[in-house]
């Protein structure tokens, strides 16, 4: 899987008809749906703005709207493209300025296509590295020692409570997790509780 590094946008024309292309990262259905509204708000192409998005780890949660287009002819295009991609936690939205000739439902499919492929091939990939997070409580005389250790394995700290005890929030690579929950066994004896969440 990979994500975006930066946004990115292409603009192509079929039969006079233009289509500009946008991909984008998103990291919910909410926040895809808002960036959706946004263009429908503020373009002034009077028609449609279809959209596709992936998001997870394994693309697990997806959508897409033909706007208004024939039913399969773009929202469905665009979302294979972008799946097919390996691109997840994006979003593309293609706006289309009518140009007064129709394109008929494959020159839609295959327009709709197109205008993704050009905005997916301006953007830059990242791999995608799965992370995961670590609750944990720990006694003051542990807490040198164990920020020591889990930096060494490159682990962050994201979030610090100083209580009757220390609560730490660790973020880490989830291929790393086993040596992690190694490290704090070893280091806390027993006196260290943590829980994962992935």
């Amino acid at each position: 899987m990979f994500i975006l590094k930066q946004a990115a946008s292409a603009e192509t024309r079929v039969k006079n008809s233009r289509f500009l292309a946008e991909v984008f990262p998103v990291s919910s259905p909410e926040e895809a749906k808002a960036a959706w509204r946004f263009r429908k708000e503020n373009y002034d192409n009077g028609g449609h703005i279809v959209y596709a998005f992936t998001i997870g780890n394994q693309q697990n949660i997806s959508g897409c709207s033909d706007d208004g287009e024939p039913s399969g002819t773009a929202g469905k295009p665009v979302l294979a493209v972008l799946t097919g991609s390996g691109l997840t936690n994006a979003m593309i939205t293609i706006a289309r300025w009518f140009g007064g000739t129709k394109l008929g439902t494959g020159g839609l499919v295959h327009a709709y296509s197109d205008a993704a492929k050009a905005a997916l091939a301006n953007a830059e990939f990242t791999e995608l590295v799965p992370m995961a997070e670590l609750d944990l409580t720990l006694p003051y005389n542990l807490y040198n020692t164990l920020i020591s250790k889990t930096s060494a394995l490159g682990a962050e700290v994201i979030k610090e409570e100083f209580n009757s005890e220390i609560s730490l929030t660790l973020s880490i690579k989830s291929a790393q997790i086993g040596e992690l929950e190694k490290v704090i066994s070893e280091t806390g004896n027993g006196k260290i509780s943590f829980t994962v969440r992935k």
